[in-house]
């Protein structure tokens, strides 16, 4: 079941939707970036500094420069046009936390998958996740500086996707750049969950 939240709008007494969308990924990738960077609300976040005990399970080969890792969920907001709200939910990286993300899906129309080409492998768990789910979701790759850029063909293939899965560039940092991976999210989603419920009619 999807989450479908709809409240009045003061000034224009209209209804307004808003919809969950889960954000997730590999240790370090930038959901806790890209979720504050497009953020119109102060963003929830329940990041704790990495510990000496967490270095003997957490892998931060690449990640050097983190000290502080997300150990439930980050939440915000974003309007993405008149009426229609998104609430973005993004889930811990490591391993250890994955029982959270079940209770996180609930309800969720998709996932934005945020994958790093230097660590490709550390997204595989979440497109598994999602899959296995029949959870619709983008792979959106967070160009790096320094890191070799790949076309998102190559991502697509690297990773197995499933014909039809966008695959899209972006900087988590630039609110514009998350606004529009967002936007393709909703707009992919809706065409799945459209596409099944003609199915079941049928």
């Amino acid at each position: 079941m999807i989450m479908v939240t709809e409240h009045s709008d003061a000034v224009g007494d209209t209804t307004a939707l808003a919809l969950k969308i889960l954000v997730a990924g590999g240790f370090g990738v930038g959901k806790t970036t890209l979720v504050g960077a497009v953020s119109e609300i102060r963003p929830l976040r329940t990041e704790e500094l990495l510990s000496e005990a967490g270095q003997l399970v957490d892998d931060t080969d690449g990640v050097d420069q983190k000290v502080t890792t997300t150990v439930a969920m980050d939440f915000g907001r974003i309007t993405i046009r008149s009426g229609l709200s998104l609430y973005l939910f993004g889930t811990p990286g490591q391993d250890r936390f994955w029982f959270l993300w079940d209770e996180l899906s609930q309800g969720a129309l998709g996932a934005v998958v945020l994958a790093d080409t230097r660590r490709l492998e550390d997204c595989f768990p979440a497109v598994d996740y999602f899959e296995h789910r029949r959870i619709p979701f983008v792979v959106a790759v967070n160009c790096f500086a320094g890191a070799r850029t790949h076309g998102a063909h190559d991502v697509s293939r690297a990773l197995d996707l499933d014909q039809g899965t966008p695959v899209v560039l972006c900087d988590a940092r630039d609110r514009d750049s998350g606004k529009e991976v967002l936007i393709r999210l909703v707009e992919y989603a809706g065409r799945i969950h459209t596409a099944r419920l003609l199915d079941s009619v049928g």
